[in-house]
Parts: structure tokens; C-alpha cells; sequence
């Protein structure tokens, strides 16, 4: 099932992270998916359901691929849970689609699944019944089949609610208190995430689950779950969409400074035949044994500029790496990484770029065509990819961009190519590249 909302900011991660603890609590075998290209939710998801979470985003991976993502995600497990992005209808704009596409909406339609509406009820009593009719009728073919009330001010502010719900023809699963105990630190790019977070994660975490399994009728919830379709199938199936070519050592960033990646990544490239070794740029001074190959994810690499500065001796080994021709595959925060300092702490200075934190935040997806050749993409490549960042590079592209797009003020180039590096605050999503995944070990072969 789906959870959506009205808008942004009403509760969907609080209410679907609880959800996910309290089913677990109880037995359920649940499996967690987020709407679109966000890295920070599925981190709670992940603690609270005790599985991988995943991404279901349309424009990344393109609207074929989403139930067989969802039907790979879920196996084994009794209840999808997917949390949805910003309001119920909003995604991509600029389209023509009914619905906008990449949408919360978008994506219930693609796997025919039922949708509960989270609302922020502080303020609101007998106009949420124009509010749910409105959304339950906007478009039809979308199932809005219940709501979740949330910041409930007292007893008797949920008794009007629910005759409000009642009267719009929507079952209340749940009912949700006011109060402040549920709060996760926040930063320029949203939550802190779950990894940096540690003990307090799991605090909050176990809160969120204790307060849905407290409000929320879970037997209600699955259900209603059980109304939704049959999966899409056959499941994605990473075997299906690159061979193996070899072994060659693949070294991928993580920890505290490096964790916006995708579950399927990691999938696709041992698929096509790599031994995949988790390096942690914070703690590790040696890239692992006999590494042919280094991806280095996003993530908030600027608020650990200093640590990573101090340790020269990867910082050092990672120079060298990439001036002997590795394959180095670099997005946003590790683009970040690669370039000369970071807020002023000297980096790897693979790549001659100074980068600081900005005032303005660049956000949002863009039709990219690869500009240089590169150990990933050949030029003229197409793709869809997503910038959120609050830091700038200068320049903001070298003399071998690694794309080109038009947006509002026309043509634009960002990123580097140099040698084996392809850097860039692109980031893509690998199921919906896999040719580039099976490009890449092919590189780490040579």
C-alpha cells in the first residue's frame, strides 16, 4: 500500500517508519519503498523494518521498470510499504501526462495499489471532509482509500475528524497525538541520516513504532493492503540485465560521509561479476586489496570535511589510484571528494575543483546527454538523472563535461572527465543505466 499526503511536511515519514516498526514488531514480514530519487527516508525505513529500503522513481528508472522493482524489493516479504514524495499528485512538472509523472499518484497507478492519505490535522476539524473528497475524486482511477490523522489535538478534535473523514467516505486507520517526542534533527538537505544519526536513529525509530502501534489500527492496514493488485512481474532481475565478464575488485565508498546509493547498484555490479568491498573514507586508510575500481556515492561529505581531510594516507592512495588510469565513478558528494578542498580542508585533489557550501539549493531532474566518453557512459548517451545539492564547485565543469542539458537558462555543462574519472553532481540510478554498470566493470577489467 501507499502512503501520501496533501503536501509536504504532514508526517509520511514519521507515520510509514512507525508503521514499518510496529508490523515488524508483530511478526510481519514488511519491505519498504520511498517515491522518488530521496536517500534520507529509506535510511529510517531500513532500521525500522530490518530490510533494504528502496526507491520506486519513474523518471530514473522509467514507469516499465517500477513494478518489477517493487516485485524484486518485496520478495519474501508479507507487506509493501511505500511512502510517497511531496503532496499525492505532485512530480516531474512540465508535463502533460493526468498525472504528473514520478508522482506519488503516478507510481499507485503503476502498481495498482491502494492509497492512505497522512494529514496534518492541527487546525483543521469539519474541512477535512472537503479536503479528502476533494483528493479521493481529483482523479478516480488513483484508489484514496483511507486516512491516517495526524498531530491530533484531543479526544474530542478526533471524534470531529472522524465524522469528517465519514462524511467524505474515507475509513480513519489512525489517529496520532501532538506531540514533539517524534522529532529527528534536521539539515540543509532534510533529516540527518539514520547512519550518522546511530543510537539516536534507533531511539527515534523505536518512538515512531511505539506511537503507531499505540494509534493506528494495524489490522485495518494490511487489509486494506490486500486489496491492491497482483505484483507486476516478472521481477527485475539484475542477472537478466548485465553478464558477468570476470572478478575484478570494485571498491564502494560508504559510512558516515558516503550514504546515498541504491540498493541495485551494488546488485548490478556483482551481477556482472565484480567482488564488491566496502571502503569507509572516515576510518580506512587503504583502499581494499587488489582494487581495480572505485565508486564513490553522495552524501554529506561537507560535514565531515575535517575527518576526511585528516586522513591523507587514502586521500593520498586515491590520487594515485586515479592518476593510473582506475575507474573512478564519482556523484555529488563524491565529486566533492575528488576535488582540491572542501570548505577550505584540503580533499583527494584528483580533480583541480575547490568546492564550498552555497546559499542556494539546486534541485531537481534533468534530461542529460553524456558530453565526454567515459568509463561509463559513451558520448551522446541519454539519461535522466537528479541534482540536490547546497554546495557549488569552481569551475563547475572541466574542459571534458561529463553532460550537457538544456534547462530555463539554456544550454548547460557540468561535471569532469580525466582519464578514468567520471565525477559530476548528476546522480543517476543504476537499474535504469545498467549498460553503464557492465561498462564500468568491463574498465575495471582492463
Amino acid at each position: 500500500m501507499v502512503f501520501a499526503a496533501p503536501g509536504s511536511g504532514q508526517g509520511k515519514t514519521t507515520v510509514v517508519t512507525g508503521l514499518l516498526g510496529a508490523l515488524r514488531r508483530r511478526g510481519d514480514r514488511v519491505a519498504p519503498f520511498k517515491v522518488g530519487p530521496d536517500y534520507i527516508d529509506p535510511g529510517y525505513h531500513r532500521l525500522a523494518a530490518g530490510r533494504t529500503a528502496r526507491n520506486l522513481d519513474p523518471v530514473l528508472v522509467g514507469a516499465d521498470r517500477i513494478g518489477p522493482l517493487l516485485h524484486h524489493g518485496s520478495a519474501g516479504a508479507d507487506i509493501a510499504v511505500v511512502e510517497g514524495v511531496m503532496g499525492l499528485f505532485d512530480g516531474r512538472i512540465g508535463g502533460d501526462e493526468e498525472l504528473a509523472f514520478g508522482s506519488t499518484a503516478h507510481v499507485a497507478q503503476l502498481i495498482d495499489a491502494p492509497v492512505v492519505l497522512v494529514v496534518d490535522a492541527k487546525g483543521q476539524s469539519h474541512s477535512l471532509a472537503a479536503l479528502l473528497h476533494g483528493f479521493r475524486g481529483y482523479r478516480p482511477q488513483v484508489k484514496v482509500a483511507g486516512v491516517v490523522l495526524n498531530r491530533v489535538g484531543s479526544a474530542r478534535h478526533e471524534q470531529v475528524l472522524r465524522s469528517a473523514a465519514d462524511n467524505a467516505g474515507l475509513p480513519v486507520l489512525g489517529a496520532i497525538p501532538r506531540t514533539d517526542d517524534l522529532e529527528v534533527p534536521s539539515r540543509h538537505l532534510g533529516l540527518v541520516t539514520a547512519v550518522e544519526h546511530g543510537a539516536e536513529a534507533l531511539r527515534a525509530v523505536e518512538a515512531m513504532t511505539d506511537v503507531i502501534e499505540r494509534s493506528v489500527d494495524l489490522d485495518a492496514v494490511t487489509a486494506l493492503a490486500g486489496t491492491a493488485g497482483d505484483l507486476p512481474g516478472p521481477a527485475w532481475d539484475p542477472g537478466a540485465e548485465v553478464q558477468p565478464q570476470g572478478r575484478p575488485v570494485v571498491a564502494v565508498a560508504g559510512g558516515h560521509a558516503f550514504s546515498f546509493g541504491y540498493a541495485e547498484h551494488v546488485e548490478l555490479l556483482e551481477a556482472a561479476g565484480a567482488e564488491v568491498a566496502l571502503v569507509d573514507p572516515l576510518r580506512d586508510e587503504r583502499l581494499p586489496g587488489r582494487a581495480a575500481g572505485l565508486v564513490l556515492p553522495g552524501g554529506f561529505p561537507e560535514q565531515h570535511a575535517a575527518a576526511l581531510s585528516a586522513n591523507t594516507a587514502l586521500r593520498d592512495e586515491i590520487r594515485a589510484f586515479a592518476a593510473g588510469g582506475a575507474p573512478v565513478h564519482a556523484e555529488c558528494g563524491g565529486l566533492l571528494y575528488l576535488g582540491e578542498e572542501l570548505d577550505g580542508e584540503p580533499m583527494c585533489g584528483v580533480l583541480p575543483v575547490r568546492a564550498a557550501m552555497s546559499p542556494r539549493l539546486t534541485l531537481g531532474y534533468r534530461d542529460a546527454v553524456a558530453a565526454t566518453e567515459s568509463p561509463l557512459f559513451a558520448e551522446g548517451s541519454r539519461i535522466s538523472g537528479h541534482e540536490f545539492h547546497r554546495t557549488a564547485t569552481e569551475p563547475g565543469h572541466g574542459e571534458n563535461p561529463a553532460w550537457f542539458w538544456r534547462g530555463p537558462a539554456g544550454a548547460h555543462r557540468e561535471g569532469f572527465v580525466r582519464g578514468g574519472v567520471h565525477a559530476s553532481y548528476l546522480h543517476t540510478h543504476p537499474a535504469g543505466n545498467p549498460g553503464s554498470v557492465a561498462r564500468f566493470v568491463t574498465r575495471c577489467l582492463r
